[in-house]
Protein backbone atom coordinates (compact mmCIF):
# COMPACT_ATOMS: atom_id res chain seq x y z
CA UNK A 1 0.00 0.00 0.00
CA UNK A 2 2.88 2.34 0.91
CA UNK A 3 4.67 1.50 -2.37
CA UNK A 4 1.48 2.31 -4.28
CA UNK A 5 1.26 5.68 -2.53
CA UNK A 6 4.86 6.51 -3.47
CA UNK A 7 4.37 5.45 -7.10
CA UNK A 8 1.19 7.54 -7.41
CA UNK A 9 2.90 10.57 -5.85
CA UNK A 10 5.89 10.19 -8.16
CA UNK A 11 3.64 9.96 -11.22
CA UNK A 12 1.74 13.07 -10.22
CA UNK A 13 5.00 14.84 -9.41
CA UNK A 14 6.52 14.11 -12.84
CA UNK A 15 3.29 15.33 -14.48
CA UNK A 16 3.34 18.50 -12.34
CA UNK A 17 6.93 19.22 -13.36
CA UNK A 18 5.83 19.16 -16.98
CA UNK A 19 3.06 21.59 -16.02
CA UNK A 20 5.68 23.79 -14.33
CA UNK A 21 7.51 24.13 -17.65
CA UNK A 22 4.28 25.14 -19.37
CA UNK A 23 3.48 27.46 -16.46
CA UNK A 24 6.87 29.14 -16.83
CA UNK A 25 6.02 30.12 -20.38
CA UNK A 26 2.55 31.33 -19.40
CA UNK A 27 3.87 33.41 -16.50
CA UNK A 28 6.50 35.05 -18.70
CA UNK A 29 3.81 35.77 -21.31
CA UNK A 30 1.50 37.38 -18.73
CA UNK A 31 4.35 39.49 -17.34
CA UNK A 32 5.38 40.61 -20.83
CA UNK A 33 1.73 41.43 -21.66
CA UNK A 34 1.55 43.70 -18.61
CA UNK A 35 4.74 45.50 -19.69
CA UNK A 36 3.48 46.01 -23.24
CA UNK A 37 0.11 47.30 -22.00
CA UNK A 38 1.86 49.59 -19.51
CA UNK A 39 3.75 51.13 -22.42
CA UNK A 40 0.41 52.00 -24.06
CA UNK A 41 -1.17 53.41 -20.88
CA UNK A 42 1.83 54.73 -18.93
CA UNK A 43 0.78 58.36 -19.42
CA UNK A 44 -2.33 57.73 -17.33
CA UNK A 45 -0.62 56.67 -14.13
CA UNK A 46 2.70 57.81 -12.69
CA UNK A 47 3.42 55.05 -10.16
CA UNK A 48 5.97 52.79 -11.88
CA UNK A 49 5.79 50.47 -8.86
CA UNK A 50 2.58 49.15 -10.40
CA UNK A 51 4.90 47.03 -12.56
CA UNK A 52 6.39 45.23 -9.55
CA UNK A 53 3.91 42.29 -9.74
CA UNK A 54 4.76 41.88 -13.44
CA UNK A 55 8.51 41.90 -12.74
CA UNK A 56 8.09 39.30 -9.99
CA UNK A 57 5.89 37.06 -12.11
CA UNK A 58 8.44 37.04 -14.97
CA UNK A 59 11.18 36.15 -12.47
CA UNK A 60 9.00 33.35 -11.09
CA UNK A 61 8.36 32.10 -14.62
CA UNK A 62 12.11 31.92 -15.31
CA UNK A 63 12.66 30.13 -11.99
CA UNK A 64 9.96 27.57 -12.80
CA UNK A 65 12.02 26.31 -15.74
CA UNK A 66 14.79 25.47 -13.27
CA UNK A 67 12.32 24.01 -10.76
CA UNK A 68 10.84 21.72 -13.40
CA UNK A 69 14.30 20.43 -14.30
CA UNK A 70 15.27 19.83 -10.66
CA UNK A 71 11.92 18.21 -9.91
CA UNK A 72 12.06 15.79 -12.85
CA UNK A 73 15.64 14.70 -12.14
CA UNK A 74 15.04 14.35 -8.40
CA UNK A 75 11.80 12.38 -8.92
CA UNK A 76 13.20 9.97 -11.50
CA UNK A 77 16.39 9.35 -9.48
CA UNK A 78 14.47 9.51 -6.19
CA UNK A 79 17.17 11.74 -4.75
CA UNK A 80 16.44 12.75 -1.15
CA UNK A 81 18.63 15.84 -1.48
CA UNK A 82 17.10 16.77 -4.83
CA UNK A 83 13.53 16.39 -3.61
CA UNK A 84 14.29 18.40 -0.48
CA UNK A 85 15.79 21.19 -2.61
CA UNK A 86 12.76 20.99 -4.89
CA UNK A 87 10.35 21.42 -1.96
CA UNK A 88 12.31 24.34 -0.48
CA UNK A 89 12.46 26.20 -3.81
CA UNK A 90 8.77 25.55 -4.42
CA UNK A 91 7.96 26.93 -0.99
CA UNK A 92 9.94 30.10 -1.70
CA UNK A 93 8.24 30.52 -5.07
CA UNK A 94 4.85 29.90 -3.46
CA UNK A 95 5.53 32.68 -0.92
CA UNK A 96 6.62 34.95 -3.77
CA UNK A 97 3.39 34.32 -5.65
CA UNK A 98 1.38 35.09 -2.53
CA UNK A 99 3.28 38.41 -2.43
CA UNK A 100 2.34 38.99 -6.08
CA UNK A 101 -1.34 38.46 -5.24
CA UNK A 102 -1.17 40.90 -2.31
CA UNK A 103 0.68 43.54 -4.35
CA UNK A 104 -1.73 43.00 -7.24
CA UNK A 105 -4.71 43.80 -5.04
CA UNK A 106 -2.94 46.84 -3.57
CA UNK A 107 -2.06 48.33 -6.95
CA UNK A 108 -5.41 47.39 -8.44
CA UNK A 109 -7.05 49.56 -5.78
CA UNK A 110 -4.67 52.44 -6.58
CA UNK A 111 -5.29 52.42 -10.34
CA UNK A 112 -8.47 54.53 -10.20
CA UNK A 113 -6.87 57.32 -8.15
CA UNK A 114 -3.80 57.29 -10.39
CA UNK A 115 -5.86 57.62 -13.57
CA UNK A 116 -8.18 60.26 -12.09
CA UNK A 117 -5.17 62.36 -11.10
CA UNK A 118 -3.28 62.19 -14.39
CA UNK A 119 -5.83 61.92 -17.19
CA UNK A 120 -6.83 65.61 -17.17
CA UNK A 121 -3.18 66.62 -17.45
CA UNK A 122 -2.66 64.28 -20.41
CA UNK A 123 -5.68 65.67 -22.26
CA UNK A 124 -4.50 69.24 -21.63
CA UNK A 125 -1.14 68.41 -23.23
CA UNK A 126 -2.76 66.98 -26.38
CA UNK A 127 -1.78 68.89 -29.55
CA UNK A 128 -2.88 66.46 -32.27
CA UNK A 129 0.60 65.77 -33.68
CA UNK A 130 2.15 62.31 -33.97
CA UNK A 131 5.40 63.61 -32.48
CA UNK A 132 3.64 64.37 -29.18
CA UNK A 133 3.60 61.33 -26.85
CA UNK A 134 0.42 62.44 -25.07
CA UNK A 135 -1.37 62.86 -28.40
CA UNK A 136 -0.37 59.39 -29.55
CA UNK A 137 -1.49 57.90 -26.21
CA UNK A 138 -4.91 59.59 -26.32
CA UNK A 139 -5.56 58.77 -29.97
CA UNK A 140 -4.58 55.16 -29.26
CA UNK A 141 -6.91 54.65 -26.30
CA UNK A 142 -9.82 56.45 -27.98
CA UNK A 143 -9.58 54.12 -30.97
CA UNK A 144 -8.74 51.03 -28.93
CA UNK A 145 -11.38 51.51 -26.22
CA UNK A 146 -13.89 53.27 -28.50
CA UNK A 147 -14.29 56.28 -26.24
CA UNK A 148 -14.02 60.04 -26.48
CA UNK A 149 -13.00 62.60 -23.88
CA UNK A 150 -12.63 62.01 -20.16
CA UNK A 151 -16.31 61.52 -19.28
CA UNK A 152 -17.77 62.15 -22.76
CA UNK A 153 -16.88 63.97 -25.98
CA UNK A 154 -17.93 67.38 -24.58
CA UNK A 155 -14.84 67.36 -22.34
CA UNK A 156 -12.77 68.31 -25.37
CA UNK A 157 -14.31 71.81 -25.24
CA UNK A 158 -12.25 72.49 -22.11
CA UNK A 159 -8.86 71.55 -23.58
CA UNK A 160 -6.12 73.83 -24.97
CA UNK A 161 -6.23 71.94 -28.27
CA UNK A 162 -9.94 72.79 -28.77
CA UNK A 163 -9.41 76.45 -27.91
CA UNK A 164 -6.49 76.75 -30.32
CA UNK A 165 -8.06 74.83 -33.21
CA UNK A 166 -11.32 76.85 -33.08
CA UNK A 167 -13.09 74.49 -35.47
CA UNK A 168 -15.75 73.11 -33.11
CA UNK A 169 -14.52 69.55 -33.45
CA UNK A 170 -12.85 66.76 -31.54
CA UNK A 171 -9.95 64.53 -32.71
CA UNK A 172 -10.77 62.09 -35.49
CA UNK A 173 -9.87 59.26 -33.12
CA UNK A 174 -13.27 59.97 -31.52
CA UNK A 175 -15.07 59.00 -34.73
CA UNK A 176 -16.94 55.72 -34.85
CA UNK A 177 -17.85 55.78 -38.57
CA UNK A 178 -15.89 56.33 -41.78
CA UNK A 179 -16.03 59.83 -43.25
CA UNK A 180 -16.47 61.47 -39.84
CA UNK A 181 -14.52 64.71 -39.36
CA UNK A 182 -14.95 64.96 -35.60
CA UNK A 183 -17.36 67.87 -35.90
CA UNK A 184 -19.50 68.48 -32.80
CA UNK A 185 -22.40 69.37 -35.09
CA UNK A 186 -22.76 65.60 -35.67
CA UNK A 187 -22.38 64.09 -32.20
CA UNK A 188 -24.05 60.87 -33.36
CA UNK A 189 -20.85 60.11 -35.33
CA UNK A 190 -18.73 60.17 -32.16
CA UNK A 191 -18.08 57.65 -29.41
CA UNK A 192 -20.40 58.53 -26.55
CA UNK A 193 -18.58 56.94 -23.63
CA UNK A 194 -15.73 58.69 -21.80
CA UNK A 195 -12.25 57.16 -21.60
CA UNK A 196 -11.51 57.56 -17.89
CA UNK A 197 -13.73 54.71 -16.69
CA UNK A 198 -12.63 52.44 -19.53
CA UNK A 199 -8.92 53.03 -18.89
CA UNK A 200 -9.44 52.21 -15.19
CA UNK A 201 -11.39 49.09 -16.11
CA UNK A 202 -8.71 47.94 -18.59
CA UNK A 203 -5.85 48.40 -16.13
CA UNK A 204 -7.74 46.68 -13.33
CA UNK A 205 -8.53 43.75 -15.64
CA UNK A 206 -4.83 43.41 -16.46
CA UNK A 207 -3.96 43.37 -12.76
CA UNK A 208 -6.60 40.68 -12.21
CA UNK A 209 -4.96 38.55 -14.91
CA UNK A 210 -1.75 38.73 -12.89
CA UNK A 211 -3.55 37.91 -9.63
CA UNK A 212 -5.48 34.92 -11.00
CA UNK A 213 -2.41 33.59 -12.80
CA UNK A 214 -0.38 33.75 -9.60
CA UNK A 215 -3.17 32.10 -7.57
CA UNK A 216 -3.63 29.29 -10.09
CA UNK A 217 0.03 28.33 -10.19
CA UNK A 218 0.42 28.77 -6.45
CA UNK A 219 -2.26 26.08 -6.04
CA UNK A 220 -0.40 23.79 -8.48
CA UNK A 221 2.83 24.35 -6.57
CA UNK A 222 1.13 23.39 -3.32
CA UNK A 223 0.16 20.08 -4.91
CA UNK A 224 3.75 19.62 -6.09
CA UNK A 225 5.09 20.23 -2.58
CA UNK A 226 2.55 17.80 -1.13
CA UNK A 227 3.54 15.01 -3.55
CA UNK A 228 7.25 15.57 -2.96
CA UNK A 229 6.69 15.48 0.80
CA UNK A 230 4.74 12.20 0.47
CA UNK A 231 7.67 10.59 -1.37
CA UNK A 232 10.18 11.92 1.18
CA UNK A 233 8.12 10.82 4.17
CA UNK A 234 7.45 7.34 2.75
CA UNK A 235 11.13 6.81 2.08
CA UNK A 236 12.18 7.85 5.56
CA UNK A 237 9.52 5.66 7.25
CA UNK A 238 9.87 2.55 5.09
CA UNK A 239 13.25 0.77 5.57
CA UNK A 240 12.22 -1.95 3.12
CA UNK A 241 11.74 0.66 0.40
CA UNK A 242 15.17 2.17 1.15
CA UNK A 243 16.74 -1.29 0.91
CA UNK A 244 15.00 -1.94 -2.39
CA UNK A 245 16.20 1.36 -3.85
CA UNK A 246 19.79 0.72 -2.74
CA UNK A 247 19.79 -2.64 -4.52
CA UNK A 248 19.54 -4.91 -1.47
CA UNK A 249 17.15 -7.74 -0.83
CA UNK A 250 14.41 -8.06 1.64
CA UNK A 251 14.63 -11.10 3.92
Amino acid sequence: MGQCGITSSKTVLVFLNLIFWAAAGILCYVGAYVFITYDDYDHFFEDVYTLIPAVIIIAVGALLFLIGLIGCCATVRESHCGLTTFVVILLLVFMTEVAVVVLGYIYRAKVENEVNTSIMKVYDEYNGTNSNAQSRAIDYIQRQLQCCGIHNFSDWKHTHWYEESKNNSVPISCCKIAGCTGSLTHPEDLYQEGCEALVVKKLQEIMMYVIWTALTFAAIQMLGMLCACVVLCRRSKDPAYELLISGGTIA
